[in-house]
């Protein structure tokens, strides 16, 4: 038998390791479903939202995960700007 290569690391790629369910999580934790219904105009985030049925939408429409993509990676470089912000102010 042949073993499956290592993957391969991908320490520029910030979304590298990070699953779906982790970052529709976290983009509703930060704006909750209805300011994310508004940055993302999806059914699945205005109409009786949940993780499941957005995991499940998102799942199927590559144009829609990409829109969640591109928010979660602004959401990241927001909070790291404002981190650097706090810092150099002290």
């Amino acid at each position: 038998m042949h073993e499956a290569p290592p993957p391969i690391a991908q320490p520029r790629n910030p979304l590298h390791g990070v699953t779906l369910e982790t970052m529709v999580r976290s983009l509703e934790a930060r704006y909750g479903w209805a300011d994310l219904a508004q940055r993302i105009p999806v059914r699945c985030f205005s109409h009786d939202p949940s993780v499941k049925s957005s995991l499940k939408f998102l799942r199927k429409t590559p144009w829609a995960r990409e829109k969640v993509e591109g928010l979660y990676l602004f959401m990241l470089r927001e909070e790291k700007r404002m981190r650097r912000s706090l810092t150099e102010s002290r």
